[in-house]
Order: C-alpha cells, then structure tokens, then sequence
C-alpha cells in the first residue's frame, strides 16, 4: 500500500512593504524563520543605488529559501519608460556630466534590474525580482505556490514608478474562474491595496480622507478569491483582515441602460468591498488603530503572528474556490512618532501539494 500524501502542507509567510531603503529591528533576523518571504514594494524611498542595495542585504538576512519582491512606486528606476521621462523633464539627459551624475546616483537604464536583481542573487539567497503576472513555485516544504504579482498602483499626477490615472484603470489579469483547481491563484502580491480594503487615507500624500485603493484591483480578487493578498502603500492602512466572501451572484450581462455616455459599456451589480464581503462574518486581525491603543511603541512587537489552517480558530478554506481570503497591508514605514515602524506579519496557511493542485 503506498503511503498517503498529504493534500496540504503548512507554510510561513513572512511579510513586509515600504521598507524605503531602511533596516529592520534586529528581531526580524534572528527570531523568525519562514518557508517564504514577500516585499509588497518601495523598497526604497528615492530609487537610489544604495537603497536597492541595503534592502537587498535586508532581504539576504531574513531566514527563507524563497524571497518573492515586486516594486513599488517609489522603485521608479525599475520602470524604464518613467525613469527616462524623469531623466528627460529635469534636463539631465543633454550633458555628459549630468548623465554621468544619474548613472552613479541611479544606474544606468536597466542596471537595477540587470546588476542587482540577478540570476546568481536569486541562487545564492532566493531573491526573486517578479513581473506581472503569474508565477508558479515548488517550495522546500514540498508545496505548491501559484502567485499573481503586479507593481502597478492608481495614481492622479505625479511621476512615479508604475502607476496609472485612475480614470485609465488597470487589467489585473488574474481571474480564475472557470479554470482548473491547477490554475488558482494562492497569493497575490501588489504593492497598493484594493479599493475598500484597509486603503483609507489619513496624510495628504494619497488625498487626506479618501480611500486610496483600485476599484479594478477589487473586482479581480473578489472574482479570482485566493488564500492571500498581501500589499502596502498606504502605511496608515497598516493590518490584517480575513474576509468572508457572499455568495457570487449570477453572471451578468450588459443591459441598453448600461452604457454610458462616452459608449463604454458597464454591468450592473459590478462587485465592491460593499456588496461582495460579508462584513459581519468577517474577522479583523489587527489594524493600526489597536497598536496606538498601547502606552508606548515598545509595546508592538517587530512581528505580528497568526495563523490560519486547519483547526486553527480561523482556518481558511478555500478547496474549488474560496469562502474566505486573508488580506495583509504590510507597510513597515510609520505614519506618526509614536510608531515610526509597524510590524512585519507572520502568517501561517496551508498550500497544496503539486499532486493535489492537479486533481
């Protein structure tokens, strides 16, 4: 009799975002060891060559085989076509002395990528650089991991790295319904929050008093329904949710009432943070407002731990799609004295086995 496999196998996250060039407390190396890592983006604060290279040794710390990074506005330098724009509107582009000047502050175009982000950095310390879309890994543990990864976030002006006007909207092609069990997507990793989801502003740098995140972003995880989806961005946004999904309602068509002015055809009863998570079976993990509910910044811990499989009091499930998916806004850079850092987030889940995902 050959010897069962099991169907799901435990995983540690470690996760974290806008760490801006700088270090962590020292608890995050020493203390926690996970099967994988994730950066949500900003890894710096102004694209500097030396920035990418602290969070690089940062992430080589950390104890996991599998590093997963995308980047985030403020990484401008890994977005080509930005980076030459900037270059071109502040005029440094014309003399060699200037462009002398961007390339030891900055690279050259492409260096970022092509020189610190390598194939030999991603077999020494499991540092993986991700594009969008995506990606499918075989873990130490023996797991199966399916990611959708995208830097892109929603922006009204402004020239920073990977960002859209909000009128423009963005394709977040990671819908899975209708595929395969094989094809579900696990994780998704973006580096700004879906609309309605721990996205609310309180600083003017994203619009006091607003709520930050992308609409499009919402729709696509509220049909496609992973384990996880983890982000940053909005620091004051900082904290964990696990979402109880309603029931999806019936497939929609367009109706002649639906088109609107400028001939873009809509449908009705389009899925938002309102209609589509059952906010009273839902269970708020933590948020920024219960760590000010302490004396003194010392007492938040360098991570936050919690955990969600099976006989755990909030296990996931999720087999042919899922009732529940665990958002975490990451942002480790504080938005106040009190606390100028927030905690990394620790989080146990359970991940298919290849010989499962295939079933």
């Amino acid at each position: 009799m050959e010897p069962s496999i099991p169907s799901s196998i435990k995983t540690r996250f470690l996760i974290l975002s806008d760490t801006h060039g700088h270090e962590l407390p020292e608890e995050c190396y020493t203390q926690h060891h996970a099967d994988v890592v994730i950066h949500c983006g900003d890894l710096t604060d102004s694209s500097y060559l030396t920035e990418f290279r602290t969070t690089i040794q940062l992430l080589q710390k950390l104890h996991a085989p599998l590093k997963l990074v995308i980047p985030g506005n403020h990484d401008f330098t890994l977005d080509t076509p930005t980076f030459q724009q900037k270059v071109k509107s502040s005029g440094l582009d014309h003399r060699e002395d200037d462009r002398r000047l961007v390339r030891q502050v900055y690279g050259d175009y492409g260096e970022v990528r092509r020189k610190l982000f390598t194939d030999d950095l991603q077999q020494t310390s499991g540092i993986t650089l991700l594009d969008e879309g995506i990606h499918v890994f075989r873990l130490a543990n023996g797991a199966r991991l399916t990611v959708y990864a995208s830097p892109y976030t929603p922006s009204l002006g402004g020239d920073w790295g990977f960002q859209y006007h909000p009128d423009t909207s963005h394709e977040f092609q990671l819908d899975s319904s209708g595929s395969s069990s094989s094809n579900q997507i696990d994780v998704v990793i973006t580096h700004g929050p879906p609309r309605g989801i721990m996205d609310y502003t309180t600083s003017a740098t994203h619009g006091c008093g607003r709520r930050a995140g992308c609409p499009d972003l919402f729709k696509a995880i509220a049909r496609a329904r992973p384990r996880m989806h983890c982000f940053g961005h909005i620091h004051e946004g900082w904290g964990a949710m696990v979402a109880h999904w309603r029931p999806p309602p019936p497939e929609t068509r367009p109706h002649p009432q639906d088109r609107s002015q400028d001939g873009v055809t809509t449908t009705r009863n389009e899925p938002s943070h309102f209609t589509a998570i059952d906010h009273g079976r839902s269970t708020i993990l933590s948020k920024l407002a219960r760590l000010d509910q302490h004396p003194g910044k010392q007492t938040a811990p360098a991570v936050m731990e919690t955990s969600h499989c099976t006989g755990d009091p909030i296990p996931l499930t999720h087999p042919g799609g899922g009732e529940q998916t665990l958002f975490v806004n990451a942002a480790v850079q504080g938005c106040s004295e009190d606390f100028p850092t927030h905690p990394l987030w620790q989080i146990d889940l359970e991940l298919p086995t290849p010989r499962a995902a295939a079933i």
